[in-house]
């Protein structure tokens, strides 16, 4: 478990994602990472928005199992084509089937986050069109031969190479990078913390009226 020092209440990220972290870290949030350990197979019927937010909440809910004390935040962020979820490749033929397939074309990415603090967890998803610029053999070969594309969900990662693939994106970019830091702040301001732009701190009216449980969302 890596930490830095912090102040205020403390921040667990549940994942060991360096996008994730250098989200939180660009925004000034201080926190440590534990990285939560849970099956991420999908359910039989399981629809991709569904699927994306009880990942975030069981990651979420696992680290905060350990940590009653702690403000902790999970996320999953999947890539989802002709209603396909796709996760990361299983190796390089893999990837090059899944970039074909995203060529030239729009597709949906949708990140789910959960913050959960002293027994209040609250969840929701973020979902945003990505359109690729059509791509040749040559440009997928070379590209997965940076070899970024071998763990991240769909075969490519918008903050590296991958930009150079990514025609348009029409919602949230941090999203696409794996956290979507607008409805992480939301979430935070349901379970009785505020965001002050760098510190986390209490928020007691909140605290007041949040709910214990916030519902995953439809």
């Amino acid at each position: 478990m890596t930490e830095q020092p912090l102040s205020g209440p403390r921040v667990v990220l549940a994942s060991s994602s360096p996008r994730r972290r250098e989200l939180l870290t660009l925004i000034g949030v201080r926190h440590a990472v534990r990285a939560a350990d849970i099956d991420e197979t999908a359910y039989a019927g399981e629809i991709p928005r569904a699927h994306a937010e009880r990942l975030a909440r069981e990651k979420t809910t696992a680290v905060a199992e350990l940590d009653h004390d702690a403000v902790v935040i999970g996320a999953d962020t999947i890539v989802v084509v002709d209603g396909d979820i796709l996760g990361k490749p299983r190796d390089e033929r893999d990837a090059a089937v899944m970039l074909r397939r995203l060529s030239g074309r729009t597709h949906v990415v949708l990140t789910a986050v959960a913050v959960a603090r002293g027994g209040r967890l609250a969840s929701g998803v973020e979902s945003v069109d990505v359109t690729f610029r059509r791509l040749s053999d040559d440009d997928i070969t070379r590209y997965i031969a940076t070899r970024e594309p071998m763990d991240k969900a769909g075969a490519y990662g918008i903050q590296g190479f991958g930009a150079t693939i990514v025609e348009r994106v029409d919602g949230d970019y941090f999203a696409v990078m794996g956290l979507a830091l607008g409805l992480m702040v939301r979430l935070m301001a349901q379970i009785g913390v505020e965001y002050r732009f760098g510190p986390i701190t209490e928020s007691a009216s909140a605290m007041h009226n949040a709910p214990a449980t916030a519902r995953p969302s439809p």
